[in-house]
């Protein structure tokens, strides 16, 4: 298993990967690759979401336990998924980052959009739904000491997470059909898809009204108990 020990190094590798590698990957993916191979890229993102992950090992027995928790946590988001209208995915995801870490919430959602989509169809979009989920699982871990203390500042960081979403699948949008980005058409692009945008937002405040508190609680022992 994989161990990374210099704290600068792996502090390095985790924001170059999530930050820069993977949506630049996302990006000349949607350009450069047609439909037929777009799962390649798919894979490689989730590869790369993984030496992310393993960025926030410092122990091999702990790290191993983070993996075990951050599994079931994205098993719960895919399930989410399947719920009708207004989904409970996202919001899982916010509360994996916040109490797990930005490493194990980059993970859960990008795998959570890669194995979902066996089910609701695969395509070229995967690539930036991986993305989008990974970076607000990622942006969760960071924000964790606000988001944990402040229930009024993670129903807002939700809502932001919603229309986030939707913002950044929008890029795809204008890549894809446009080839090669567009201010106009992005505008555009974000102004149809303006009800999708609320709906992810509204859905992410009223689970996290109703699964902050006992979701976090549950995960703030389990940290507690294990060590993770």
């Amino acid at each position: 298993m994989l161990v990374i020990n210099d704290l600068r190094l792996r502090l390095t590798v985790k924001y170059a990967i999530a930050l820069v590698l993977i949506p630049a990957l996302a990006v000349a993916g949607s350009i450069a690759f047609d439909e037929k191979r777009h799962i390649f890229i798919s894979l490689a993102i989730a590869v790369m979401a993984l030496l992310v992950f393993f960025t926030g090992y410092e122990k091999k027995r702990v790290g191993t336990r983070r993996m075990v928790i951050t599994a079931i946590m994205t098993a719960l988001c895919f399930v989410g998924r399947f719920v009708p209208v207004i989904k409970p995915m996202t919001a899982l995801l916010i509360l994996t980052g916040a109490y797990l870490g930005c490493e194990a919430g980059f993970l859960t959602g990008a795998l959570t959009a890669l194995i979902s989509n066996f089910w609701f169809g695969q395509g070229p979009w995967t690539a930036f739904m991986m993305l989008a989920l990974g970076l607000i699982g990622f942006a969760s871990g960071l924000m964790s000491g606000v988001l944990i203390k402040n229930r009024p500042a993670l129903i807002v960081f939700g809502a932001v997470c919603g229309a986030g979403y939707s913002m950044i699948m929008d890029i795809w949008t204008v890549l894809w059909y446009a080839e090669g980005f567009s201010v106009k058409l992005y505008i555009a692009a974000v102004g149809t898809s303006l009800p999708y945008l609320l709906s992810y937002a509204a859905s992410n405040v009223v689970f996290l009204i109703l699964l902050g508190k006992p979701v976090g609680d549950k995960l703030m022992r389990i940290k507690i108990k294990y060590g993770v």
